[in-house]
């Protein structure tokens, strides 16, 4: 006759306490050893500690901390026996999260045979916000190292797809398409990230994303002094002029127009200008001459002054003309609007 398993009999006394099972998960973006004081608290107290992952990244430091971890993978019964009598088990969790002993758990306790013990789930490291800009820094250094296309790229290679993107940036933006904003600007920060594991390879003077993210925010600071400094801004107005002040500090430039792309579109560029003439508080009369080309000068300095973006108000009246051609072609796609062409 088989033997009832010692953990579903019915227990009295002491004895038949049952227990306290701890599920400790980390984060691999958080360094090893940097653990919440709850984590260290349980970890100390406990019974007895257990890891399946004889390589979890923890494990030194726990051990280093006077902490003896047994390296084994108990099945949820095991689990469930070895905190009899009133113990507390730790399980170091592994990446995965330990998914089949909590499905074995649950299985046990919708029994309704065992006493179960009381189980915690113990977050020992969080993330913090941007944390998964880790991850990605990581899959692009092994795609660049294993990817037969993209560990041959070059900065010259990936130009066009820099504003290939940026465009459908704006493009969702207008549309006001939030998945697709989101995907957009996820394709952004891939060329950002791509462009920074290719500038590590450079022999003479490389850079890391570490290096373009550490001047992004020197600059950040340097350029909003009534946040970090002694400087006040009350003003939408008064952040630009700031911004603009140490900007020219830092480029000491000489003339208003320079660091103004002249590849971008060409309203932009006409905008653009007009925009840095306004604000150094020039008088500088448009030029005059026949042709398309300065009457498209003088309406995007108008649109400028009054506060409109000549570029986005083009392809605003464009995708209505675009809908209008549709129309024609086919009546009954009247007002059927924003789909991309391919």
């Amino acid at each position: 006759m088989n033997e009832t398993s010692p953990a579903a009999r019915p227990q009295a006394g002491p004895e038949a306490a049952p227990g306290r099972i701890v599920l400790l998960t980390t984060s691999h973006r958080v360094a090893p050893g940097l653990l919440s004081w709850p984590a260290w608290q349980a970890l100390h107290a406990a019974d007895a500690v257990l890891c399946a992952d004889g390589a979890h990244p923890q494990l030194p430091y726990l051990r280093e901390a006077g902490i003896a971890v047994a390296e084994t993978s108990p099945t949820a019964q095991e689990l469930v026996d070895a905190c009899a009598g009133g113990r507390t088990v730790v399980v170091v969790a592994t990446g995965e999260g330990e998914p089949a002993l909590t499905d074995g758990l649950a299985r046990l306790a919708g029994s309704g045979r065992v006493v179960m013990p009381e189980l915690e789930l113990l977050p020992a490291s969080y993330d913090l916000p941007g944390a998964r800009l880790l991850d990605l820094v990581q899959v692009m250094d092994r795609i660049r190292a294993e990817c037969p296309w993209s560990s041959r790229q070059t900065h010259e290679g990936l130009a066009k797809y820099g504003i290939e993107e940026a465009y459908e940036l704006v493009e969702a933006i207008e549309a006001g398409d939030r998945t697709e904003l989101r995907e957009e600007l996820g394709d952004v920060l891939l060329q950002v990230v791509f462009h920074s594991r290719i500038a590590e390879e450079h022999p003479d003077t490389p850079f890391s994303i570490d290096d373009v993210a550490g001047g992004i925010v020197a600059k950040l600071i340097r350029r909003h002094p009534h946040i970090f400094g002694d400087e006040r801004a009350d003003t939408p107005e008064d952040v630009k002029e700031h911004w603009l002040r140490t900007k020219a500090e830092e480029k000491r430039r000489t003339s208003v127009t320079d660091g103004v792309p002249l590849g971008q579109p060409g309203l932009a560029l006409a905008a653009k200008l007009a925009s840095r003439v306004r604000t150094a508080a020039l008088r500088v009369p448009l030029p005059e001459g026949e042709g398309i080309g300065y009457e498209l000068l003088a309406l995007a300095v108008r649109a400028e002054a009054d506060g409109v973006d000549p570029e986005a108000a083009l392809r605003a009246a464009a995708r209505v003309y675009r809908d209008a051609i549709k129309a024609a072609e086919d009546p009954g796609t009247a007002g059927g609007g924003e789909e991309d062409e391919e």
